[in-house]
């Protein structure tokens, strides 16, 4: 009982048991990566508690991407999945550092006639686990930290998708808006075709041209409209709502564009730095190296247990004790040595060349993020500062002509047209130029990262 007991350490006793063990960690990084603060809800009371936060943030209201990310780290129930497997990391640690369970057997027997009775009373405990608590204390201490970093990894996951949901529901709806605009001059000189139509002055066919351009605008932002709901719909269930929270509204327009691109020149530094995924692989090829130096050094007397007690016989009111020791070894058919070394030096290869892989991948995101979020910016401002200011002075004469009757009704709405065109490539600029700056989060600090207009590489 004693050598059992000596093998808990209370340091890690300590770390291991508390309810919300290594959430500490995932805060601080959170904080670090996003600006924000997840919420671990671990009883009845603090789901209550996030419930009413939750309600109060966004019923009824118009939420900013922050405030979406927010809701989504304290509210996902994926991600409160994501913690409770924390939990059970620290569960597992904290049962390694307490040390092997002892197991008692006791039996009471006689015969009859006779007045002998024997009490056996054995303490069954594996040498192996008492010789190793160490080692396997250290190996389980690295496996909590990686579900630490899981967890932190699950987070800027989510905060990541959720602010491109955010900026693919309000992109969504600017662009329907745009279209919306244009459809209103369009139905106006829609009409104007049907009373030059009677007058003589405008054949069928430029009428239904016209018509025509007309229910095509329709068409299309009936179909803007619907990508905007199923946007804010994919929104919505990131950020765990549901009922009456989910009466939430997102803006009509994305912020205007900034000055110059925000990302920083040294991000490929910062990515090998902060990487949680690159955090992770060093601490597998730890683990691996801890795990396989166990082995190889208790290989031998794996199959080793030691019962030590006492045989207690009383006969007659006499009572002797027996010291007992059984020892149980069972001699491998050939010699593990060279496997056991092998496997873990392959093991070990392995896992090193996958980091190392993980490290040039890192390096190419952060450099891929650096340019996109340069170029998105530089093609977002022209599109701002050359091509919207043509179009508006173009429109503007179209006008002025068509007032004059110099321009026909036709050629004012293939102006419309083209301007039409014109903005809803600039509102897709701007909005790709919000992705590429998400992006360099997921460059940065670990996750999936957008490259082109919405699409996964």
């Amino acid at each position: 009982m004693l050598l059992v007991s000596a093998c808990a350490s209370p340091a890690v006793l300590e770390r291991a048991k508390p309810d919300r063990a290594g959430f500490g960690s995932v805060e601080t990084g959170a904080r670090q990566a996003l600006g924000a603060t997840p919420i671990w809800n671990l009883s009845a009371a603090d789901l209550e508690e996030t419930r009413k936060r939750v309600h109060a943030m966004v019923h009824g209201k118009t939420v900013s991407a922050d405030t979406a990310v927010q809701v989504a780290l304290i509210n996902s129930p994926a991600l409160q999945a994501s913690f409770a497997e924390l939990g059970l990391s620290s569960t597992d640690l904290w049962e390694v550092a307490m040390g092997p369970v002892p197991s008692i057997g006791v039996s009471i027997s006689g015969l009859a006639g006779d007045v002998t009775r024997t009490l056996e009373a054995t303490l069954i405990n594996s040498l192996l686990d008492v010789a190793t608590s160490a080692p396997r204390t250290q190996l389980a201490e690295i496996r909590f930290r990686q579900s630490e970093l899981a967890a932190l990894a699950d987070t800027i996951d989510l905060a990541v998708e959720t602010r491109r949901a955010w900026i693919e529901a309000v992109g969504a709806f600017e662009a329907a808006a745009l279209i919306a605009q244009t459809q209103g001059t369009a139905e106006a000189a829609s009409e104007l075709a049907v009373q030059l139509g009677r007058t003589g002055a405008m054949s069928k066919a430029d009428q239904a041209r016209e018509h025509a351009f007309t229910a095509e605008l329709a068409a299309e932002r009936a179909a803007a409209q619907l990508e905007a709901q199923l946007a804010k719909e994919k929104l919505l269930r990131l950020m765990g709502l549901w009922g009456s929270d989910t009466t939430v509204f997102v803006p009509d327009s994305l912020p205007a564009l900034p000055g110059g691109p925000r990302v920083a020149g040294n991000i490929e530094q910062l990515a090998l730095a902060n990487r949680v995924d690159l955090a992770s692989g060093k601490l597998e090829l730890e683990a691996l190296a801890l795990d396989y130096r166990l082995t190889g050094q208790t290989r031998m007397v794996s199959d080793v247990q030691l019962v030590a007690g006492f045989d207690l016989e009383r006969a007659a009111g006499e009572t002797e004790a027996n010291p007992a020791l059984a020892l149980d070894f069972e001699i491998p058919l050939y010699d593990t040595g060279p496997l056991v070394s092998k496997r873990g030096r392959m093991a070990y290869l392995q896992a090193a060349n996958r980091l190392a892989q993980q490290a040039v991948d890192a390096r190419s995101d952060a450099r891929m993020a650096y340019r996109a979020i340069t170029g998105r910016h530089s093609i977002a401002r022209h599109w701002r500062d050359s091509v919207l200011p043509l179009r508006r002075q173009i429109d503007d004469e179209a006008l002025l002509s068509y007032n004059g009757m110099l321009t026909s009704t036709f050629e004012l709405i293939a102006d419309a047209q083209e301007g039409l065109a014109s903005r809803l490539s600039a509102a897709e600029a701007k909005r790709d130029y919000w992705l590429a700056e998400t992006d360099a989060t997921a460059a940065i600090w670990g996750g999936a990262i957008t490259l082109t207009g919405g699409s996964e590489e």
